[in-house]
C-alpha cells in the first residue's frame, strides 16, 4: 500500500511528489500520458510576480526564491533565467492602468517600476519603439516547462517515488469517508492519501466526490519559432493581455494569444493498445487565421519575431475559475484527498511552492504560506461574474 498517489505529472504534481518522496513517504505518480503532457507543457512558462492578484503575490514571491536555487536542488537544468518581466503600454490608458498597478504592488513589497519609452528601449531594444512605456519587475523570469517537470520527477524518483505513465485514473476510492485508493485502467492501487492535480481533466475525478471546481477550459494559441539569434531577454506581456511572449534560452521565440472559447474537441492519442509508459498527450491545432493573427500581435511588439521561421504551433487549455484564482486545499470530506486546480493560466511560476503546500496538506501540516483565499468554499458566496483571463507571461 502506498502512502500517497499523486494524479497528474504536471509541475504541481511533480513538485508535490518530490517534496513527499524526499520527506520519506512512499509515493506513486500516475499520469494518463506522461510528464508535462498538458498545461505544464503548453505554457509560456513565465516565472512572474508582476501583476499578480494580492492573494497570489506572497506565493509568487516565495516561488521566485525557490526558482533561484532549483537547478542545484534538483541536480538538473530547468533553464531558469531571471531577466525580468515587462508589461507594455500602447496607449495613455494603458499607462494609467499600469502605473496604478505598479503603485499597488510596490505597497505590497514588490520591487516593480514604471519605464518610459526611452528607458524601455535601453532595457529591451528588441521591443518596438512605438510602445509608449511599460511596467517592469527585474526579479521575474522564465524557465523551460518540460525540463523543469522532468527534473522534479527524476529527483522524486531518485528519492524513491514510483512513476507510472500511460495509465489513466478512473476514480478515487472512498470508504467510511476516507480515501482508500484509486482505480486505474490497469487495476486498483491502495493508498492512504490522494493528490488530484489533473488540470482541466480534474473534475472527472472530483465531481463524483461532490468536489467539482467551478472552472471552464479556455483556449490559448501558442507559436514557437526555430532558433534565431538572441535579441530578447525578458518576458513580454501587454496591458490588455492580448498576447505575451519570450525568447527561450536556445533562441526560439515562444509567444501566445489571449484566450478564446474551446469547442471541446481535441486530437486524443490512441489508447486502445493499452500499453503502459509515457506517450504524447492530446493536441489541438489552431486554424491558420489564428496563427497569422497571433504572429501579427506579437510581431508588432517585437518585430524580430516576424523574421524567425515558424517551427510549430498548438492550442493550450487553461483551467479558468470565476475569480482566476486556484483551488488549493485538503478536502474536509473525504479525508485524505488534497487538490490543486484552476490555476487560470498562471500556475507554472507557483509550481515549486504549490508542491510544498500540497505536501504539507498531505502530512496534515499547516502550510507556511496563506492559502485561505484558495478554498473551494469561496464559490458558495462569490458573485457569479467571471474574471478575465490575464496571460502576461
Amino acid at each position: 500500500m502506498m502512502d500517497v498517489v499523486v494524479i497528474g505529472a504536471g509541475i504541481s504534481g511533480a513538485a508535490t511528489a518530490y517534496e513527499l518522496a524526499t520527506a520519506g513517504l512512499s509515493v506513486m505518480v500516475l499520469d494518463r500520458w506522461g510528464p508535462a503532457a498538458m498545461a505544464s507543457g503548453w505554457t509560456l512558462a513565465g516565472v512572474r510576480q508582476l501583476g499578480r492578484d494580492p492573494a497570489e503575490l506572497p506565493l509568487a514571491q516565495a516561488a521566485v526564491a525557490d526558482w533561484e536555487g532549483l537547478d542545484e536542488k534538483l541536480d538538473a537544468p530547468t533553464h531558469y533565467r531571471q531577466d525580468g518581466n515587462i508589461r507594455l503600454a500602447r496607449t495613455e490608458q494603458d499607462i494609467e492602468q499600469l502605473t496604478a498597478m505598479v503603485s499597488a504592488q510596490q505597497r505590497a513589497g514588490l520591487d516593480a517600476e514604471m519605464l518610459d519609452a526611452q528607458a524601455l528601449q535601453a532595457l529591451a531594444p528588441a521591443v518596438s519603439p512605438a510602445v509608449m512605456g511599460a511596467a517592469y519587475c527585474a526579479t521575474d523570469g522564465h524557465a523551460d516547462p518540460r525540463a523543469t517537470v522532468i527534473a522534479f520527477l527524476a529527483a522524486a524518483e531518485r528519492a524513491g517515488a514510483e512513476l507510472r505513465f500511460g495509465e489513466e485514473v478512473l476514480s478515487v476510492d472512498v470508504s467510511e469517508d476516507r480515501v482508500t485508493g484509486v482505480m486505474t485502467r490497469r487495476g486498483r492501487i491502495a493508498c492512504g492519501r490522494v493528490v488530484v492535480a489533473a488540470g482541466v481533466l480534474g473534475n472527472r475525478l472530483l465531481a463524483p466526490l461532490d468536489l467539482a471546481v467551478p472552472m471552464v477550459a479556455r483556449a490559448v494559441t501558442v507559436l514557437r519559432s526555430a532558433p534565431v539569434p538572441a535579441v530578447l531577454a525578458q518576458v513580454i506581456g501587454v496591458a490588455d493581455a492580448s498576447c505575451a511572449g519570450r525568447q527561450e534560452t536556445d533562441g526560439r521565440f515562444r509567444f501566445t494569444s489571449g484566450s478564446g472559447p474551446w469547442p471541446g474537441t481535441m486530437d486524443w492519442p490512441d489508447e486502445s493498445a493499452g500499453t503502459s509508459g509515457a506517450r504524447p498527450g492530446p493536441r489541438l491545432m489552431p486554424p491558420v487565421r489564428e496563427v497569422v493573427r497571433v504572429a501579427g500581435l506579437f510581431g508588432a511588439l517585437v518585430p524580430a519575431a516576424l523574421d524567425a521561421p515558424l517551427a510549430e504551433s498548438w492550442v493550450g487549455l487553461v483551467d479558468m475559475t470565476p475569480d482566476a484564482l486556484p483551488v488549493i486545499e485538503a478536502a474536509a470530506t473525504p479525508r485524505g484527498l488534497v487538490m490543486a486546480h484552476g490555476f487560470s493560466g498562471h500556475g507554472f511560476c507557483l509550481g515549486p511552492v504549490t508542491g510544498r503546500i500540497l505536501a504539507a496538506l498531505v502530512r496534515d501540516e499547516m502550510p507556511n504560506l496563506p492559502i485561505a483565499p484558495f478554498a473551494l468554499s469561496r464559490f458558495k458566496t462569490q458573485a457569479a461574474a467571471t474574471a478575465p483571463l490575464t496571460l502576461h507571461g
